[in-house]
């Protein structure tokens, strides 16, 4: 059985600051990691600071730390750092009360339907399907203001 990494308990302090990085430059949503999978949670930050989102990684304990593609040649190196799933449940868990921007609601609405509405299988009933369906286009249409 695979041993599963989990987020470690930040200080207020620390997931004030986090909160904060995600406001800025972050993103709370749901995405496809492949064009026929079920959409999964993703909590990211994207930074031309790798030190930075190493740290995060650090405080954090789980996530990973990937290099985007630069595409002219005046662009500085960027890098995102991502946490998906329960994991990234459970730093939104700490993280949400100091979120801000419309992200707060976009994290308030993920941890109050997100388990209900993921199976740990992926096996979705029809039911289950169009209520996890409802559910994306709710959040996704959590937009900025």
């Amino acid at each position: 059985m695979a041993i599963y990494k989990t987020t470690k308990q930040l200080t207020p302090p620390i997931a004030a600051y986090i909160a904060g990085l995600i406001d800025g430059e972050g993103t709370v949503t749901l995405c496809r990691k492949h064009k026929n999978e079920n959409r999964q949670l993703v909590v990211s930050i994207s930074s031309t600071e790798k030190y930075l989102l190493e740290y995060v990684l650090e405080v954090v304990g789980t996530g990973k730390i990937t290099t985007k593609k630069t595409v002219k040649t005046h662009h500085s190196p960027s890098f995102t750092y991502a946490i998906y799933n329960r994991q990234a449940l459970s730093l939104l868990e700490q993280i949400s009360p100091y979120l801000q921007t419309y992200k707060k609601y976009r994290s308030q609405l993920i941890l109050k339907d997100y388990l209900r509405l993921t199976p740990r299988n992926g096996k979705y009933s029809e039911e289950l399907k169009s209520a996890k369906q409802d559910f994306e286009i709710q959040l996704l249409n959590i937009l900025p203001r």
